[in-house]
């Protein structure tokens, strides 16, 4: 068999995989929990999430664990909506997005949210100058992927930051294509 979907679903690496299978069997202990095994459990996790901030370059409190990266995009995006509606209902996203962002941006239109999905030109990378321009007053959030899941491009995401920090407007990006592929910390 030859496998060419590795991008979307990937078996697990084989040093992942040791490092989860006591887990998995002897140490599944809840990590909520005040015995034990759950503290060995709890104290995994604080492990990894170390870790990845670690290659993030960031706090590790900073980390959330979700599912997936479709469960991430949704509750970040959500999130940044629910909690930002006295100060506007507007979006900001490519129209080459995951669609766990683009069906979350559907489902907010019909709460009401105005969304702007712009375009991208021939190599599948955002345009900065349409960005600019659709940032409005009461644009809350820019949600643009950092790597394409399915073209491969890398976005500007340093570009883009700039751009949503000037106007103070939260930066959202999915970078789960990007982590492993990306030469610069995100």
């Amino acid at each position: 068999m030859i496998y060419v979907d590795n991008a979307a679903t990937t078996k697990v690496d084989e040093e992942v995989l040791n490092e989860m299978l006591p887990y998995f069997s002897n140490k599944f202990g809840n990590a909520s929990s005040i015995y034990s095994l759950g503290k060995e459990s709890r104290k995994a996790i604080e492990c990894a999430r170390e870790k990845v901030a670690n290659v993030l370059n960031v706090n590790p409190d900073e980390i959330i664990f979700t599912s997936g990266g479709s469960e991430a995009d949704n509750t970040a995006i959500k999130g940044v909506v629910y909690a930002s509606k006295d100060k506007g209902n507007h979006i900001i996203t490519s129209k080459i997005e995951h669609h766990a962002v683009l069906e979350t941006c559907e489902f907010l239109e019909k709460q009401g949210c105005e969304v702007t999905y712009i375009d991208v030109d021939e190599n599948g990378i955002i345009k900065l100058d349409e960005l600019k321009s659709a940032v409005k007053e009461n644009t809350i959030l820019i949600s643009i992927m950092f790597a394409n899941n399915e073209i491969g491009t890398i976005q500007p995401i340093k570009e883009i930051g700039a751009i949503a920090k000037e106007n103070n407007i939260i930066f959202h990006t999915d970078a789960v294509q990007a982590v492993r592929k990306c030469k610069y910390r995100c």
